[in-house]
């Protein structure tokens, strides 16, 4: 399986902006985050069956504020710093007007142009994932045409495709079942993977931050790279549920 990547160059105010407004982070550690849980899911690529390709917004799809500089270039170096000048990484930048059209034509290329037999879209955001929700979704795509990845507040962290579906539209939030409408509208069967939080809102960051401490007293550590920030910026989940910081 490809696994593919949608990222954005990790800039103050363009990454995890929600977070700024709903959380204590700042939008310099709003970037910083997303540079940590981005090295996180690298690395359970990397480890897993699947081959990475990242797929990078340039300065034909950012915003105008943030089409300055080299996108390329920050995105290479962010992914380089955390596998390695040595790893196996595919960068491919993002065509389309919208983030369904881009997803849409890299998913379309990958199957019907260069013959992939499957394509997983993984969101740059969801720390918490190792290799076995990934081999395990590349399993389920044997079975099922589409497999989908659940998040939190009714989003997806993946999906997965053995065929192309119709993808206009299918991101907007809350995207997990329109996907799956789209699935079942073009005739596919759609299988799940395990449901995972992703740190691009303040329910997923409070989820996130909770299992982070949970694997921790559990002795099973993962996440290294977001798990260190956390530490550093002394993020914890109140009694009330909120987000706060030591």
């Amino acid at each position: 399986m490809i696994v593919v990547v949608p990222i954005d160059p990790p800039r103050d105010g363009l990454v995890l902006s929600s977070l700024v407004d709903e959380s204590p982070l700042t939008e310099a550690e709003a970037a910083s985050l997303y540079e940590a849980t981005v090295a996180d899911v690298c690395w359970a690529v990397a480890r897993s069956g699947g081959d990475l390709l990242l797929n990078y917004r340039d300065a034909e799809t950012l915003p105008a504020d943030d089409a300055d500089g080299d996108p390329e270039a920050e995105v290479r170096a962010l992914a380089l710093d955390a596998l390695g000048e040595d790893a196996a990484i595919r960068f491919e930048r993002q065509v389309g007007s919208n983030r369904a059209a881009r997803i849409g034509n890299t998913v379309t290329h990958l199957l019907e142009q260069e013959g992939a037999q499957s394509v997983g879209v993984l969101e740059p955001t969801v720390p918490l994932v190792n290799r076995t929700e990934i081999d395990g979704a590349a399993m389920s795509l044997r079975r099922h045409e589409v497999v989908l990845g659940p998040s939190t507040e009714g989003r997806s962290y993946f999906a997965g495709f053995t065929a192309p579906i119709d993808f206009t539209d299918a991101y907007a939030t809350p995207d997990l079942s329109t996907l799956a409408e789209k699935a079942a509208a073009a005739g596919l069967g759609v299988g799940f993977a395990p449901m995972l939080p992703s740190v691009a809102t303040p329910a997923g960051l409070r989820a996130t931050v909770a299992g982070l401490e949970a694997r921790r007293v559990a002795d099973r550590p993962g996440a290294e790279a977001t798990a260190a920030f956390v530490d550093e910026v002394g993020l914890t989940v109140g009694g009330d549920g909120s987000l706060e910081r030591e």
